[in-house]
């Protein structure tokens, strides 16, 4: 009998257990990252960018399992995807948790408020890459701002044609979600003749940002940990090396369960340290320089600050995926226009008044110009946000390469780079490391936080965010726009095309120069 007891007992336990940490997972869902244990499929919502915090970071879901479909390939164990489309095989021993998320979901995944969606837009858009901005106004003057405000006004109308690209009318009249990706939507445009031409070019402009994104964070780094230790006797290329060195790692993760823990943490601290600049800029307010604010721009370096604005608000390739998780669709709108507002608001003032503090010693990251009584704590700070932020848009590079290359069926150039065990073979992660590799060789070569930041911004930037938004909304809903929509849209994508070309030609160009400066060094 007492055997009995103990045996119901501990099955209660157990039972109680399971439940608390369901609800805890579900908690951490909602707040726009997961925990899991080594044999759960892990999700990762957290979007940065550059920090993608966009720019990186990014809306990542509980992923299920399409083995059940005929003709699919079994999901390999330990072959964890961490996609933006949401879509992916998870390990098998991931099914046991499918009826814990539906029950959480009510429809497999964990639904977010309109808040919970705004604190990710938020995450994107107003990351470590804010830093760039006053640079932008020594270049721009009040020009500057008012691109500040243009971009935001652009990004958040694109936004919107992005997701009503989703969209179309059944036979009945009613509005139905067609697609569920942004690579979804560059399909369907490019269909019947090239029915993944489009898919595989948003993959690329994808790519090259991500990768552009982990190249800026050890820029920043070694650029931050330079400035904070100028005493020391080494340069800003030793200091990327030893910031590679610490994210070599990063190579043999097999989930982000450890990196996700520290996520919001990180974001809050930014959020002080941005509050921490301010209030300096603030307590200096008699000495500053109204008459450096120039009407007039530098012609040859203004462009590479259309650049810099335009990526602190790159946040378009996760919002599909974002809104298909939102508990109430219809509130999308709403939470874009007051995100963007918020952004619009705080970006200008912080890239004004920290201009105003330093005016022509203005330096490419602000907290450079901080006494340095300060500046080495506040930098150790955010070069602990860029380590952190570092797997992020890292392991979603390798995902985009990996299902690219490796894993796309008998469409794959590649053989499978994990092995029937689902452990990764060695020549797999040989890629891994040398991605990390090639993103220090770029930070030494290239040093320059402003150029990389300008010319990801012309390049992939204005694409994802002005040029194929606008395209996309054309190609697919033309007959059912009216007529300011249309101008609008053309509008968009032709000043973004000239914005583009211009920016990325001159940043190409204060980068090739760098490139040989540093190479005769």
């Amino acid at each position: 009998m007492a055997t009995l007891l103990r045996s119901k007992l501990s099955n209660v336990a157990t039972s109680v257990s399971n439940k608390s940490q369901a609800k805890m997972s579900g908690m951490f869902a909602r707040m726009g990252f997961q925990a899991a244990t080594d044999e759960e499929a892990v999700g990762f919502a957290h979007c940065d960018d550059l920090d993608m915090e966009h720019r990186q970071g990014l809306q990542m879901d509980i992923l299920k399992s399409d083995g059940s479909e005929e003709g699919a390939e079994p999901p390999l164990e330990g072959d964890i995807h961490y996609q933006r489309d949401g879509t992916g095989p998870l390990p098998p021993s991931a099914s046991k948790d499918a009826g814990v998320c539906a029950e959480l979901s009510g429809q497999g995944k964990p639904k977010i408020t309109a808040w919970e969606a705004g604190w990710n837009v938020t995450n994107a858009i107003q990351g470590m890459f804010v830093l760039g901005l006053p640079y932008a106004i020594l270049h721009g003057g009040y020009l500057g701002l008012f691109l500040i405000i243009f971009a935001a006004v652009v990004c958040c109308y694109t936004g919107k044609i992005l997701i009503a690209c989703l969209y179309e009318e059944n036979e009945d009249g009613e509005i139905v979600r067609v697609r569920d990706s942004y690579v979804d939507i560059a399909n369907a445009c490019c269909a019947p003749r090239f029915p993944t031409l489009g898919g595989r070019i948003v993959n690329v402009a994808q790519i090259i940002e991500l990768v552009m994104t982990c190249i800026l964070y050890v820029v920043v780094s070694g650029n931050l940990m330079y400035n904070s230790f100028p005493n020391l006797p080494v340069s800003q290329k030793s200091w990327s090396i030893i910031a590679t060195a610490v994210l070599l790692p990063c190579a043999f993760l097999k989930n982000l369960k450890a990196v996700s823990k520290f996520s919001l943490l990180c974001t809050l601290a930014h959020f002080v340290i941005n509050i921490l600049v301010i209030a300096y800029c603030l307590s200096r307010a008699r000495d500053w320089a109204w008459d450096k604010v120039k009407f007039y721009i530098d012609v040859k370096k203004f462009p590479i600050s259309i650049g810099i604005i335009v990526f602190s608000y790159t946040s378009q390739i996760f919002l599909p995926s974002l809104e298909g998780n939102m508990q109430n669709p219809k509130e999308f709108h709403c939470m874009m226009n007051w995100t963007h507002i918020a952004a619009c608001i705080l970006k200008g003032l912080f890239a004004l008044v920290a201009y105003l503090t330093w005016a022509d010693e203005t330096k490419e990251v602000i907290t450079d110009n901080l006494p340095s009584t300060i500046r080495a704590v506040v930098n150790i700070f955010l070069v602990a946000k860029a380590l952190l932020s570092y797997p992020l848009p890292f392991f979603a590079a390798v995902e985009v390469l990996e299902r690219s290359l490796f894993q796309d069926g008998n469409r794959a150039f590649f053989p499978n780079c994990y092995g029937g065990d689902g452990r990764l073979k060695s020549w797999g992660l040989t890629l891994r490391c040398a991605l990390v590799v090639f993103t220090l060789l770029m930070a030494i070569y290239v040093p320059h936080f402003a150029l990389l930041m300008g010319l990801t911004g012309s390049l992939t930037g204005a694409g994802l965010c002005f040029l194929l938004p606008s395209l996309f909304h054309l190609k697919l809903l033309w007959r059912k726009l009216l007529w300011h929509h249309v101008f609008f849209d053309v509008a968009i994508f032709v000043i973004g095309g000239i914005c583009s070309v211009s920016g990325f030609i001159h940043s190409l160009e204060g980068l090739i120069e760098a490139f040989r400066t540093n190479a005769e060094d």
